[in-house]
């Protein structure tokens, strides 16, 4: 019978059952490679020297692979493009019509523009970048909307300082941007330390409408204390503390004597459980 050829080896016939089988033992080169690793100061050192290779091949084909890189981009930019995936409407919600031109600018989306590859992160820091802006949101809408919704800052006062007036919120930050001669209904705080202590005062005189009404200016004295400066030239002048109560005994001698309404040069309520009216030179 003719020999089996297998795998490019020619095997015999079958032996008898008496003659006894070799091994044949294993390469031990090989079987040592296996399950370990030469850390050798040779092969580290043939690793260092391969990996600064492949390092510098890396960088030196870095700007190579930023090409690329754009290049996909670009193709993809236009393949959805052109299923219809671009910008073509920008509607931007919550913004004050003094607000909405610099909000709209800082948006930055030209129309067609790509809206699938949109870094919507950075529309939305340019949006917050604006002084208006307190915080802001960006949504993308597929096929073609683009939505910038924004909360702005509230204007609590005018704060005038050092020859100039700024518009301010109830943190006391100034809100760039914002004209104060456009906000004539707003309270005037005056003076230094105003612009962060007018939160606390401006509640206690908002529950009192007969006499806010009447109030031209709040002025902060030695950043301690207010006086309230009338539009009728008369003074009231404020504790550093303890400013409710003082207001509350004012309310009781309003009541009683319609004091608002004779007029008077100066009232003080610096000093606890007392009022000090000083009457104006015309009064009778």
């Amino acid at each position: 019978m003719p020999a089996v050829v297998r795998g490019g080896r020619r095997q015999g016939s079958t032996k008898s059952k008496g003659q006894g089988s070799r091994k044949v033992p294993a390469t031990p080169g090989k079987v040592a490679a296996i399950g370990r690793l030469d850390l050798s100061p040779r092969a580290v050192l043939i690793s260092i020297v391969a990996g600064v290779v492949v390092l510098g091949g890396v960088l030196a084909t870095g700007a190579r692979a930023e090409r690329i890189s754009n290049s996909v981009s670009n193709k993809f930019d236009s393949v959805t493009s052109g299923m219809g995936l671009k910008v073509k409407q920008v509607h931007v919600t919550g913004a004050s019509p003094e607000a909405r031109a610099a909000i709209q600018q800082a948006v930055g989306v030209r129309a067609d523009q790509p809206i699938v590859s949109l870094d919507l992160n950075a529309v939305r820091d340019r949006v917050q970048a604006v002084g208006w802006v307190k915080e802001a949101r960006v949504v993308r809408l597929l096929p073609d909307t683009l939505i910038v919704d924004v909360k702005e800052h509230d204007r609590l006062a005018v704060w005038q300082t050092g020859g100039h007036a700024y518009v301010i919120d109830s943190s006391g930050k100034v809100i760039q941007g914002a004209d104060a001669g456009r906000y004539p209904k707003l309270p005037l705080v005056v003076g230094k330390g105003a612009d962060q202590t007018a939160s606390e005062i401006l509640p206690l005189l908002a529950q009192r409408p007969r006499l806010m009404a009447r109030i031209e200016a709040l002025v902060r004295v030695d950043e301690r204390r207010w006086d309230l400066r009338l539009k009728d030239g008369s003074l009231i002048q404020l504790p550093a503390v303890d400013q409710d109560s003082a207001l509350i005994r004012l309310d009781a001698l309003d009541q009683r004597e319609r004091l608002l309404d004779l007029g008077f040069a100066r009232v003080d309520l610096r000093t606890p459980e007392e009022v000090a009216v000083r009457p104006s030179e015309g009064a009778v």
